[in-house]
């Protein structure tokens, strides 16, 4: 099994701490960054082999994960020379990856068995299968539908649940074929493509962890929290 880690953003909603470190290696609690966690996961779910996609500060995550032994995973690297998007940087890479593979954001903290996501891609044959979590979103007003300039509908305050995807994805090489590396594209672009096409995108719903750490907002509650998360994302490594 193999991972694509996208590593290459400039992680620009985190600084300041991403103005000397890229976002994969800010530090998570007194030992870890959050690659070293991936890492681990990614091999204490099966997966062998991984390419980290870099491009801002590249040659830091160069230095500190070498050929990756000290996981006990195969990695090579892909350098970004300008933003890509998040399937984008896939594109010149497919000729090196295998039919079916994982493709992950580098800054997701969550205990999803990433092993499983790509068993049911393979299993169900899909062109692309998306990590998905609950989320509730709180509107602090009062809310109205109205038609025809009268209000038939109201809510005090209303929750909203949502699914939204955890950036991680089980993707088959032959759903990017025909796209020209080098240019471009997004997740948002190639599921908008593929709804279009009648070949929608599977699911695999996870209401485990799961924290994205774009915001300084988040990385300060992943460290505090991160004495009571380590034996959940580590298991046997915390």
């Amino acid at each position: 099994m193999h991972a694509v880690v996208l590593a290459g953003g400039k992680g620009v909603r985190l600084r300041p701490y991403t103005t000397c470190l890229p976002k994969p290696l800010v530090p998570i609690g007194e030992e870890h960054s959050i690659l070293d966690i991936v890492l681990h996961q990614l091999a204490s779910c099966g997966f062998r082999s991984a390419t980290l996609a870099i491009g801002h500060l590249g040659h830091l995550i160069r230095s500190y994960v070498g050929d990756g032994s000290r996981w006990d995973i195969e990695v090579d690297y892909a350098q970004e020379e300008s933003p890509l998007g998040t399937i984008g940087p896939l594109l010149a890479l497919l000729d090196r990856l295998p039919r079916h593979f994982l493709v992950m954001n580098g800054d997701v903290l969550t205990n999803l068995d990433f092993g499983e996501v790509l068993r049911q891609h393979v299993a169900e044959d899909a062109p692309l299968t998306v990590a998905t979590n609950r989320r509730q979103v709180k509107i602090d007003f009062g809310v109205l539908s109205s038609r025809e300039g009268r209000i038939v509908e109201f809510s005090e305050k209303p929750t909203l649940e949502y699914r939204v995807s955890m950036g991680v994805y089980g993707l088959s090489a032959d759903t990017l074929r025909g796209y020209e590396p080098g240019l471009p594209l997004g997740f948002d672009e190639l599921v908008v493509k593929l709804l279009a096409a009648g070949t929608p995108p599977r699911e695999h719903a996870f209401d485990g962890y799961w924290l994205d750490i774009g915001r300084p907002d988040d990385y300060d509650r992943a460290n505090a929290e991160f004495t009571l998360l380590r034996p959940i994302l580590l298991g046997g490594h915390a």
